[in-house]
């Protein structure tokens, strides 16, 4: 039981961290860039997930609310996200062709 108990424990942990980053990444972002994006405004997204990273805080990960906190962080984490990176200019630093490899352009060995 004490390794499932340290199981659960890190499992938490992890879900205070991936909150805790989302929310920070929706303080840092633009008011302007979540209404070009077409999402929710940022009061919504910081109290959703200011709510989310409460109840990681709080309550166990075997009851209900961490996982609807869970489900409100993956989706500003793979919707909202890349849509305000995308608006804003930051679309993950690399610019090329979808034909690109690791070390630049893949020609086919031409």
């Amino acid at each position: 039981m004490q390794g499932f108990a340290n199981f659960m424990w890190l499992l938490s942990l992890a879900l205070i961290l991936f909150s805790g980053f989302a929310l920070v990444d929706a303080a840092v972002r633009r008011e302007d860039a979540y209404r070009a994006a077409d999402k929710k405004t940022k009061p919504f997204w910081l109290i959703i997930l200011g709510l989310a990273f409460v109840v990681n805080l709080i309550f166990n990960i075997l009851s209900f609310l961490p996982i609807i906190g869970l489900v409100a962080t993956i989706v500003y984490m793979v919707d909202v996200r890349p849509a305000l990176r995308q608006v804003m200019g930051g679309g993950g630093g690399r610019r090329g062709s979808s034909s690109d490899g690791p070390y630049g352009p893949y020609n086919g060995g031409r």
